[in-house]
């Protein structure tokens, strides 16, 4: 997403026009849900996707009728393999793509999408909020902790009730969740959490990486790290980390004694996820230690351990893949509620 909106705004500095392609409904089967974005430049090239394949190459092709009316539009795309209308795909649903013109040099937009791109840093939410007139959009602004900012036309109560985890969508109105708030904090610096970091932060979580080792802290080994934080297990808070319900939590240590320390200050927080690497063996004994240190009964359900989905992982890699999968459908089941 950064990259995809640090383009947007580059073609808009450089006097060129852009048009970003966003999938805003399915249903059935489809490659990929709403959200989904793909930036199409004048030069007929594109970033990011909404799925791949026919359905792709068509708004990519449609891209270049919006470049030229300089109007906003929304299509929509027949997955059916026996449709006469579809597009010859076998997954069988359909998806709505709305295709957003935006002209060269719009201060508005340029002044919104950059903070836009600051936000998808931080730990809270942001909507998108597209005023519409006849499928065109006449208006945008980003929903915020603090309200509606960069319009003045847009009716806040109205968008109100359509604040939420998925994007909805009414004949004036489509509100898209942009940010989603949390983050991902990662306890031990060891090779399993260098090579889970980078891949929980490329499906969109931010994370912070905890360790007490100075070699096990640099950026050098976290280049995708929000940030590294230099600290003591025994004393999370007081190393300056304040877990929410917003957030989630993996421990990943180099001893038990210090993944205890994590899990029993942790659990008590009330995050609905942590998760830690370990034998059945472990988690029966630590489950033990922490109901005896008082730490309620009910939290222990929010602990996942072992960690990750059941693949059979062995190597670092594929223990990032199984943890990072398990994270995803969490996130999923929790935007849902």
């Amino acid at each position: 997403m950064k990259k995809l909106i640090g383009s947007v705004i580059e073609l808009l500095e450089n006097g060129s026009d852009a048009v970003l392609v966003s999938v805003i409904g399915s249903t059935g089967s489809t490659p990929r849900g709403a959200g989904a974005k793909m930036l199409v430049r004048p030069d007929g090239s594109s970033l990011g996707t909404i799925g791949g394949g026919r359905v792709e190459y068509e708004a990519q092709k449609h891209a270049a009728a919006i470049y030229a009316d300089r109007k906003s539009g929304t299509v929509g795309y027949n997955l059916a393999p026996n449709d006469v209308a579809d597009l010859g795909m076998i997954c069988g649903g359909k998806v709505t793509v709305y295709f957003q013109y935006m002209a060269a040099g719009d201060e508005n937009t340029l002044a919104l999408l950059r903070y836009l791109l600051s936000s998808l840093d931080g730990t809270d939410s942001v909507w998108l909020v597209r005023k519409l007139r006849d499928n065109d959009v006449i208006d945008m602004g980003l929903y915020t902790k603090d309200g509606l900012l960069f319009s003045s036309s847009i009716d806040e109560a109205a968008i109100l009730p359509m604040i939420g985890s998925h994007t909805a969508i009414t004949e004036d109105y489509h509100v898209e969740p942009v940010v989603s708030e949390g983050t991902v904090y990662v306890f031990g610096g060891g090779h399993v959490s260098q090579q889970l970091v980078p891949v929980l932060s490329k499906v969109g979580f931010r994370v912070v990486v905890f360790e007490d080792r100075p070699e096990f802290s640099t950026p050098e080994l976290f280049p995708t790290a929000a940030e590294i934080i230099r600290g003591d297990f025994k004393d999370i808070k007081g190393s300056g980390v304040e877990i929410t319900p917003r957030d989630y939590v993996v421990v990943m240590t180099r001893g038990h004694q210090n993944d205890y320390d994590i899990l029993e200050q942790t659990l008590r927080t009330g995050v609905p996820y942590v998760g830690c690497i370990g034998s059945r063996r472990k988690v029966a004994a630590t489950t033990e230690k922490l109901l005896a240190a008082g730490v309620p009964k009910e939290m222990l359900k929010h602990m996942y351990s072992p960690i990750g989905i059941e693949i059979q992982a062995e190597t670092p890699e594929e223990i990032a893949v199984s943890v990072t999968a398990q994270m995803i459908l969490h996130r999923a089941e929790r935007s849902k509620n």
